[in-house]
């Protein structure tokens, strides 16, 4: 039995839509560049095959390859619409026709589980929101290669939900209506192919999916923007200017460049008199802060021999003044540190927190009584407490201001590194630029046994009550196999007394970024005490990020940035440059290995080796997550004006050393904040090169962040260079080529780029 259906559309419209822009006046009427241009079409489905043809312009396609025959029922043909049964599946199927797509709509009659596949696509190639967004081939032998039969979890592996194929002489526009429990399994026993299938869990009570389907010309500005305005239309677009009407402080995220800036040490070489040190630093004190080190401190003892050293030295080298420095840091971060025998004579500011009792203080209280203890024995051998944070922290921030860095976003490790710095928080404050922790509530370990801060709560109670199981029972297992998934749905209170807690100690971030939240790495939790679908996953984490910017007011941002969290968050790390070493064992365990990414370690208390060792990268991975020729901006030309995103924060700007002209030029092409990891050291060795880098980004973006990307085009055949625009005046063409490009008469040089905003010009060459 075969049934056809033919639906014509109307001509494209031009769609115009109104949003919110970045000030006040453009807020009150802007309007979007989303023209357009849908194609006419009519489509033809086969029910008992689920195939599916579109013809525009007397070209047919299929959008969809056929299924295995299958039993059809309650066929139906109202005109608008059409509708049958799959009654083996358990599956009904609705077709309507609309006035510029199809409109399908699968749904599972079953209560129990149930799964079903459809579309099967085929394509000439696919542009595909991975991270920003790849334009594949479907005959290209890289991505044959990584592609080869793998599953894709749609909301963790697409930033955004569509995807399109490109056929002879038009794409064809997937948007896909229900986010969850989508997988996409790849084909390339041939060419590139792959079927979407999804799963209808038994708890899920939601038994839908569907899609709309458009036709529009081979063009990701058409792709892209067709989606756009399908979340204006449903809703589901917020601008940075609507979100700065909420919270002022974004606004400092325009045009500012991001680095974590890292320094562990609670005193510094700088505040140091080693003379006075080696010489005066009595028996006891010494031989407490060893015993401390060898008991209380991860890896202490290879410290504790430092103070050993010290009395046989004739000059303090490097390498001590290092460890002694870490040695002080790390034992004034104990609540133990105190000893009665040791330190008897205090100031009163000392003497009233002891009073109070040490258990009873805060954290950035204890660290100021354990500076004040070690400062009254160590007296004139090192500096007034006051001067400890100067070298490290307060200075570089100063620095950074001066050397021209009108904004910034600076992130730190973890709260404790503020509680250590309260100097740091406060600077990078009154310089005017967002400073905020790092935090996540997605791994908990088992009470007693953390292995890091961010896995360990006051509730104890949750690693057995709170903690997501799979369809079996078996609970999932946290990051790197530790511990296990927390339940986001029942982390919210967890999620208010850590952040009140953490900003009640007088460390005022204004900024928090939160750690996966944004990735889609979400779950339905069978466990029968709190069973827990994806949508319901989702929706805690989002409330997480709505809590954090409208009870505190803080600048808000995830890794990910996958986009059902676009309306909440300001920015986002990972969308530009995803984690992959983690694929390579060379990358990740190979100390070796010239491609070895370095330890999450620090000799000095600074920046670990991970970030600030500069690696090469293998070809491979170039072109899977550098190579500018198959990357195009899915992403920013949906939201350029919404959120702002960068690098997953392993790769920093200076990270690949045989990528950094390519990753600027990329930087300023798409409007994405440089990324780096700073100290002081950090800061000395790479300050030229950051400075005059992010100048020249800056002023772009602050134009830029205002404007809707309106479009992007590969001027070569070896898509070597490249344009993107932003608005209607402002445009970059980028040549990451070896040869010299003519841009209407502009001569632009390898690796180089040049900036059009209306009559004025910008050349710019990073690696010159």
């Amino acid at each position: 039995m075969e049934k056809t259906i033919a639906i014509m559309l109307i001509a494209a419209i031009a769609a115009t839509v109104l949003t919110g822009c970045m000030n006040n006046e453009r807020n009150k009427s802007k309007e979007l560049y989303s023209q357009i241009d849908h194609k006419d079409f009519t489509f033809q489905v086969d029910p008992e095959t689920l195939a599916l043809e579109v013809e525009s312009d007397g070209i047919t396609e299929r959008a969809s390859e056929p299924m295995e025959k299958m039993k059809v029922t309650n066929l139906q043909d109202s005109g608008n619409t059409m509708s049958w049964t799959y009654p083996e599946k358990g599956i009904d199927i609705e077709l309507e026709k609309k006035e510029k797509y199809i409109d399908i709509n699968i749904k599972s009659n079953k209560d129990e589980e149930n799964l079903f596949s459809w579309p099967k696509v085929t394509g000439d190639g696919y542009m595909l929101p991975l991270n920003q967004g790849k334009y594949i081939p479907s005959d290209d032998p890289v991505w044959k290669e990584y592609l080869n039969e793998e599953k894709m979890k749609v909301i963790e592996s697409f930033s955004m939900q569509f995807f399109a194929v490109e056929k002879s002489d038009y794409s064809v526009v997937y948007i896909i209506k229900n986010p969850y429990n989508n997988e996409i399994a790849f084909n390339t026993e041939n060419d590139i192919s792959f079927a979407f299938n999804h799963e209808f869990p038994s708890i899920n009570k939601q038994k839908e999916y569907g899609f709309r389907i458009y036709v529009t010309e081979k063009n990701p500005v058409q792709v892209a923007k067709t989606y756009k305005n399908y979340l204006v239309e449903q809703g589901d677009f917020k601008t940075l200017g609507q979100k700065a009407e909420e919270n002022s402080n974004i606004e400092k995220l325009y045009g500012a460049p991001h680095a974590y800036f890292w320094d562990r040490t609670v005193i510094s070489e700088e505040n140091i008199n080693w003379t006075k040190l080696r010489d005066g630093i009595p028996d006891n004190l010494k031989l407490w802060i060893q015993e401390l080190l060898n008991t209380k401190v991860d890896d202490g003892s290879e410290l504790s021999k430092a103070f050993d050293n010290l009395d046989n030295l004739d000059y303090v080298d490097k390498y001590t003044k290092k460890r002694i420095v870490k040695s002080l840091s790390a034992v004034t971060l104990l609540k133990e540190f105190y000893n009665t025998e040791i330190f008897t004579q205090m100031d009163k500011t000392a003497q009233k927190q002891l009073d109070m009792g040490i258990y009873n203080l805060d954290p950035v209280e204890l660290i100021d009584l354990n500076k004040r203890l070690l400062k009254s024995v160590l007296g004139n051998a090192v500096d007034p407490i006051e001067k400890w944070a100067d070298a490290n922290t307060v200075d570089v921030i100063k620095d950074m201001k001066q050397s021209g860095l009108e904004n910034m976003w600076i992130g730190l490790d973890d709260w404790q590194e503020g509680f250590i710095k309260p100097e740091l928080v406060k600077e990078a404050e009154n310089q005017g630029y967002l400073i905020g922790t790092y935090d996540s509530y997605h791994s908990i370990h088992e009470p007693g046994k953390e292995k890091w801060e961010t896995a360990k709560f006051k509730d104890t109670s949750l690693f057995e009550n709170a903690t997501v199981s799979n369809k079996d029972g078996n609970k999932i297992e946290g990051f790197q196999g530790q511990g296990r998934k927390l339940n986001p749905v029942l982390a919210m209170p967890s999620v208010k007394e850590r952040v009140t807690s953490i900003l009640n100690t007088g460390v005022t971030f204004n900024s928090w970024f939160l750690d996966t939240d944004g990735t889609g790495e979400i779950f339905d939790d069978y466990s029968p005490e709190h069973i827990t679908t994806e949508a319901q996953d989702v929706q805690a984490r989002i409330e997480r990020l709505d809590y954090l910017q409208k009870e505190w007011g803080l600048v808000v941002g995830t890794e990910g940035g996958n986009d059902f969290a676009n309306q909440t968050i300001a920015f986002a790390h990972g969308i530009e440059t995803p984690s992959f070493s983690w694929m390579d064992e060379d990358m990740g365990k190979n100390k070796e290995s010239e491609y070895y990414v370095g330890r999450y370690y620090s000799s000095t208390g600074g920046v670990p080796e991970m970030f600030s060792k500069q690696i090469p990268v293998k070809e491979k991975y170039k072109k899977l997550f550098l190579d500018t020729a198959y990357t195009i901006p899915l992403y920013k030309l949906v939201y350029n004006d919404s959120v702002i995103t960068t690098h997953w924060w392993g790769w920093g700007t200076l990270k690949f050393e045989d990528e950094m002209a390519n990753r600027m030029l990329y930087e300023i092409l798409y409007n994405v904040p440089p990324l780096y990891h700073l100290d002081k050291n950090e800061w000395k060795k790479h300050k030229e090169a950051i400075v005059s880098h992010s100048k020249v980004w800056s002023t772009f973006s602050k134009k830029a962040i205002m404007e809707e990307m309106t479009d992007f085009q590969v001027l070569t055949d070896d898509r070597l260079v490249q344009m993107t625009k932003y608005g209607e005046s402002l445009t970059v063409v980028a040549n990451f080529s070896e040869d010299e490009f003519d841009f209407q008469g502009e001569l632009i040089p390898s690796k180089s780029l040049l900036i059009i905003d209306g009559n004025d010009k910008t050349m710019y060459s990073p690696s010159k």
